[in-house]
């Protein structure tokens, strides 16, 4: 988009660009009301010791407090006691300089992002079998092409609509857009074929139609032999599962198995995309890797006009996990237990390796150990909201207040800065210069039109200023020397930190992201062209070969039963995103979405004797949610669904379980057991 800058206000117009070609979602084109909204906050905020209340302060008050506290607790009780938690919408320099603080200002293990609740399993799931994790290591406009086309999970008419003018081509061009979602969603009523599985059962559809495949003689097995290793342990595994018994399992009738397998299996050109839906489970490795695995039998990564991809679903949710909010990385996608990666990253920084620290624990983990008496006391909060988003959020958000020190920084008093101990009003995004990733690893600009607000920060600024502040409390331990404020400054030092890992942005400047309309990464040299398409000679693993993983299908974490008869699963609407602190305080939108629901199938109301529109509890092992009852025909009558974005009595996360992947440590958003009962 592009932004016209009047003296009263800034308007919202569409820029004719590579990926979204001018279109825009409801919530981009009513970004600009945010910028001047009445809840705006433009002074921090810090807890009264003597009222328990929030009230105005100076920066320096505020910044003095959070760094006189994080020295004493360090102090009792080490490093390790302060922790902080990012976010999936910051800009690349914001992603790497908070990072750089945790373990350069701070000395800390305990970082890690929201993210780790988006896209995590699929990275873990493409760097296993790719040595690599891009979302789409192919231009999004190959989508438009593709003779068949499966979304898994993605209901991108309601989460990325810009997107939906590919969906729209491809049909146009008689393409086969084939759904798996448990929902008749809005992206699922425009497929030539919707599957709807129960919940938690896609990695045995993806078996299921890897068997036919087999069977039938559509695995490409030259590409097989010549760029994959593993294959035949795989065909192996896959093998049991049956259409008729995956039938059973999933109650995706046999006849759409066979059909969705063949409009793969014949097609020219195919792609397969998976999103939360597929990945927000304690499988969800292993249920991206089985969607993975049909792709490479199919022979289509690397393949022009083909392959395998994961939609993003934060604003920057490729960048934000490259460069080191996440607990076991550095800059690059570097892993920091990686002695080479901890020496290149710390020469960059100016510290030894040894005082690195090591690696730090998941998102939920970190969530669930705050406050407790071996967990971190004090918790910096940036670009987050986890008392909405967290799974099992009443647990969280009693976490969050057994801490010492609770610090947000925002530009809104969310659910979770409500509760901080100091609140900090940052910029948003018309207020500063930056860069941002998409989903196709192509690096962007953000640019300031105007200035913040007076009183009001930057991150960069923010995470600054305590690194000055803890420097000066205790210099013997704490570099604090290296932090700007300057988003150019601290994107040159992000290319020189990134140079030679996996994300590779060293050949990536301003000036060319300007010139080239963004550039993919990995590109390491300003006179290299960057990558816009990655696997077309060779993997990113050591032999340059994909690999197969066998995966099995298991039951979700947690099963129906009779006091728990029914299956949740959660998502997004339109005119509402993520945790809703912003998106909820825009007129246009709460009129379009003003509530959250749960919505029911009508075999289901009827036998709960529950009507359309009646006030419902949901219940779970973990909590409950009220919100009003809507009845549809687009979900199975053994499912029931609600949207994430409302706190409150309305919180789904209420009812979420915090059950995690053993490899991505993604938490189990998309299932779990719950009864229905009218208010």
């Amino acid at each position: 988009m592009t932004l016209r800058t009047t003296p009263e206000r800034i308007e919202v117009r569409s820029r004719q660009f590579p990926t979204n070609r001018g279109g825009l979602c409801q919530k981009g084109w009513t970004a600009a009301e945010l910028l001047d909204h009445p809840d705006r906050l433009t002074t921090p905020l810090v807890r009264d010791p003597d009222t328990a209340e929030l009230r105005p302060a100076t920066w320096d008050e505020a910044l003095d407090r959070v760094a006189g506290t994080i020295t004493g607790l360090q102090a009792a009780h080490g490093p390790d006691s302060v922790a902080v938690f990012g976010g999936g919408g910051l800009t690349n320099e914001k992603a790497y300089a908070l990072g750089k603080f945790a373990r350069v200002a701070l000395r800390t293990r305990n970082i890690d992002y929201n993210g780790r609740f988006c896209m995590s399993s699929a990275a873990a799931a493409g760097n296993r079998a790719f040595g690599i994790d891009r979302g789409l290591p192919f231009p999004l406009a190959d989508l438009a092409g593709a003779d068949t086309l499966l979304l898994v999970g993605a209901n991108v008419a309601e989460t990325m609509p810009p997107l939906v003018r590919y969906l729209v081509e491809q049909k146009a061009r008689g393409g086969n857009l084939i759904v798996i979602d448990p929902r008749l969603t809005a992206t699922a009523r425009q497929a030539t074929l919707h599957l709807q599985p129960m919940p938690g059962t896609d990695l045995a559809v993806a078996n299921a139609l890897l068997h036919i495949a087999v069977t039938e003689g559509w695995v490409d097995r030259d590409y097989v032999e010549t760029r994959t290793n593993g294959f035949d342990a795989v065909r192996r595994n896959v093998a049991g599962y049956w259409p008729a018994q995956v039938e059973r399992l999933s109650g995706v009738p046999v006849a759409d198995l066979e059909a969705a397998a063949r409009a793969l299996g014949t097609a020219g050109t195919a792609i397969i995309l998976t999103a939360r839906g597929a990945e927000q489970h304690a499988k969800g490795v292993d249920t991206v890797t089985a969607f993975v695995n049909l792709a490479l039998a199919l022979g289509l990564p690397g393949r022009p006009g083909s392959g395998y991809g994961c939609l993003t679903g934060q604003g920057n949710g490729q960048g934000g996990r490259e460069h080191g909010q996440k607990a076991d990385q550095l800059p690059g996608y570097r892993r920091i237990d990686d002695p080479a990666a901890r020496a290149h990253v710390a020469g960059v920084w100016g510290v030894r390796p040894d005082d690195l620290p090591g690696p730090g624990v998941s998102a939920y983990e970190l969530l669930d150990s705050i406050g407790s008496p071996t967990g971190p006391r004090a918790l910096l909060v940036f670009g987050s909201n986890p008392v909405v988003s967290a799974p099992r959020a009443g647990r969280v958000q009693r976490r969050l207040g057994d801490l010492d020190l609770l610090v947000v920084a925002d530009f809104v008093l969310s659910e979770t800065a409500a509760m901080a101990d100091v609140v900090l009003p940052t910029a948003q995004w018309a207020e500063e210069d930056g860069t941002m990733t998409n989903l196709e690893g192509r690096v962007l600009r953000r640019r300031a039109v105007r200035p913040p607000p007076v009183g009001v920060r930057t991150d960069l600024w923010v995470i600054a200023e305590l690194a000055r502040r803890l420097e000066d409390n205790q210099p013997q331990r704490v570099a604090g020397a290296g932090f700007s404020a300057d988003p150019r400054l601290v994107f040159e030092e992000l290319r020189r930190a990134s140079a030679g890992g996996v994300a590779d942005y060293a050949g990536v400047s301003w000036e060319r992201i300007d010139a080239e309309d963004g550039v993919f990464w990995p590109c390491p040299a300003q006179d290299r062209p960057g990558t816009p398409r990655l696997f077309t000679e060779s993997f990113s693993t050591p032999d340059g070969r994909a690999r197969f993983v066998p995966v099995e299908h298991r039951p979700a974490a947690e099963e129906v039963s009779p006091d728990y008869p029914l299956y949740l699963t959660t998502g997004r609407v339109l005119a509402q995103y993520q945790s809703g602190a912003q998106t909820r305080r825009i007129g246009s939108l709460r009129t379009a979405a003003p509530n959250a629901y749960v919505e029911l199938h009508p075999d289901l109301a009827h036998r709960l004797g529950i009507a359309d529109g009646d006030e419902v509890t949901v219940h779970s092992r973990r909590g409950e949610m009220r919100a009003p009852a809507r009845v549809s025909d687009t979900i199975r009558a053994d499912t029931v669904f609600a949207p994430f974005h409302w706190g409150g009595a309305a919180r789904a996360n209420s009812l979420t379980n915090d059950a995690l992947d053993p490899t991505s440590k993604m938490p189990e958003f998309k299932v779990c057991a719950v009864r229905v009962e009218r208010a």
